[in-house]
């Protein structure tokens, strides 16, 4: 893994990935709060979805990512993805790289035990998530005595991706069929253990309103841990010469369905989508 060592400046780019769309509403959160960041965003289409995959796969797949934004001086990177976040030793590498590296689970964890009133947390994830343990081992660590229930949801991810996520026929009837296991055990507090998932929140909550349930939306929590870091660094972009910082895409494959389906999860209009063989 490629070590940075040059100095970092306040206008460097942010870098952010995801094994494909998911992560978009990530960046949609963070561009909202920190508009005139720039941003580079890869989405690794050509190995989507990370959910089933194996541990050993994604690790190969996360260095070279890394190892390209490092190429193009981010000053900070975020893991918009849950499977990667609870797939690697995020410590262990902010220490080759030398620049922050956070991922979208602990935001997500420290948000919801501010939130949980009964101390039952249901969690809704990817299979490869769910085999980790990183929800429970982490929500662990700030308070045992809370009571934890994971629904892995494999049917979510693919059907999001190829656009049925407005379907509400069809992926509403999957989404609260694997939610009803949850709220067997009367939980008060939802995790969305998935970026994709941040797109069908409205059907999760629709189903809970009169529950008291809260859900944990990662995309803003996410937002404000980079906020705070790069604050707290004194790396935020002063330069205000224009509406917003600049954000580039790159994919690993298929730049033109990323593009269309994209735009749902980022809520504006892609535009040069560059594919980028690592």
């Amino acid at each position: 893994m490629i070590k940075s060592n040059r100095r970092v400046k306040n206008n460097d780019p942010i870098g952010i990935f995801d094994s494909g769309f998911g992560g978009l509403s990530i960046m949609s959160a963070i561009h909202t709060i920190l508009p005139y960041e720039n941003i580079i965003y890869f989405g690794d289409t050509m190995h989507s979805p990370y959910g089933s995959k194996s541990r050993n796969a994604i690790r190969e797949y996360i260095i070279p990512i890394i190892n390209f934004f490092i190429k193009c001086n981010v000053k900070l990177i975020v893991i918009a993805c849950n499977t990667a976040s609870a797939t690697v030793s995020l410590p262990a590498i902010q220490n080759k790289i030398r620049i922050p590296i956070i991922g979208v689970i602990l935001p997500g964890v420290k948000l919801a035990l501010t939130s949980s009133c009964h101390r039952k947390i249901g969690i809704v994830c990817t299979e490869s998530t769910l085999i980790s343990q990183v929800y429970p081992k982490t929500i662990n660590h700030f308070n045992k005595k809370l009571k934890i229930y994971q629904q892995c949801c494999p049917l979510l991810v693919p059907l999001i991706e190829e656009g049925f996520s407005n379907n509400t026929n069809v992926i509403s009837t999957i989404a609260i069929n694997y939610l009803e296991k949850l709220l067997y055990y009367d939980i008060d507090t939802l995790i969305l253990g998935c970026t994709h998932y941040l797109l069908i929140k409205n059907i999760f909550a629709s189903y809970i309103r009169n529950k008291n349930i809260k859900i944990i939306d990662s995309a803003k929590a996410t937002a404000y841990e980079t906020y705070n870091i790069l604050y707290n660094m004194k790396l935020t972009n002063n330069i205000y010469n224009k509406n917003h910082g600049n954000i580039l895409f790159f994919v690993s494959d298929n730049p033109n369905k990323f593009q269309t389906i994209g735009q749902k999860f980022f809520f504006q209009t892609i535009n040069n989508v560059q594919q980028k063989n690592l």
